[in-house]
């Protein structure tokens, strides 16, 4: 669970890295060859995108309780 800029940021420098890495496996080697290692970072990144947007999310209505229409 991300509860800090810090680890927002860590964790957003973390998804450029997997993002950065799955490409150059997928130009690497297009086939199915190395599909468990792809499979992994795929699953890695979408867990960092749900964590990121559940943050995001509570930022928001933290926002929005701070600051009512």
């Amino acid at each position: 669970m991300i509860a800090t800029p810090e680890e927002y940021t860590k964790a957003q420098d973390e998804l450029t890295h997997l993002e950065q890495w799955l490409a150059r496996l997928q130009s690497e080697s297009p086939l199915p060859a190395k599909g468990l290692t792809k499979a992994g970072i795929r699953k890695m990144i979408a867990r960092l995108h749900e964590e990121l947007a559940v943050c995001e999310g509570t930022r928001e209505v933290e926002g929005q309780e701070r600051h009512p229409l």
